[in-house]
C-alpha cells in the first residue's frame, strides 16, 4: 500500500487490502487518551494488533498483565451496531458505537476520577 499527499491509503494495483488499520485521526484520539492516562498513572504500556477483520489497541497497567482496556475497530459491523467497541479488563463489552469519541467516553470519565483523586 502507498499513501497519497492527503494521507489516504491507496492499495497497489492488483493487490487487495489485507488488514484493517486505524486512520491517522482515529489513532491520534486513541493516543491522546493513552498519554493522559499515562500522566495520571493509570496505564504504562500499549500494544496494537492488525488483522484482516479488525484492528485493536490494548492499554496495560503493567506489561505482564491482561489489558486494562482494549479498543477494537471492526469495519464489518459498521452498518449494524457500530464498528467501535471498548472492552474492559475482563473482556466485557463496556461500550459500542459508530463514533470513536462516544466509545472512548467511559475511559475519559475514568481519567477525570483518577485526576481528582
Amino acid at each position: 500500500m502507498a499513501a497519497n499527499a492527503a494521507g489516504q491509503i491507496i492499495p497497489f494495483p492488483g493487490k487487495a487490502v489485507r488488514q484493517v488499520g486505524f486512520e491517522r485521526t482515529e489513532l491520534q484520539k486513541i493516543l491522546d487518551l493513552y498519554g493522559r492516562m499515562v500522566a495520571a498513572g493509570e496505564w504504562r504500556d500499549y500494544a496494537m494488533d492488525f488483522t484482516k477483520d479488525f484492528a485493536s489497541f490494548s492499554a496495560f497497567r503493567r506489561a505482564a498483565e491482561k489489558p486494562q482496556a482494549r479498543i477494537e475497530k471492526r469495519p464489518s459491523l459498521r452498518n449494524k451496531q457500530g464498528m467501535w467497541t471498548l472492552f474492559g479488563e475482563h473482556g466485557q463489552v463496556l461500550k459500542r458505537g459508530h463514533e470513536l469519541g462516544g466509545v472512548l467516553a467511559p475511559m475519559e470519565r475514568r481519567l477525570v476520577k483518577a485526576v481528582d483523586a
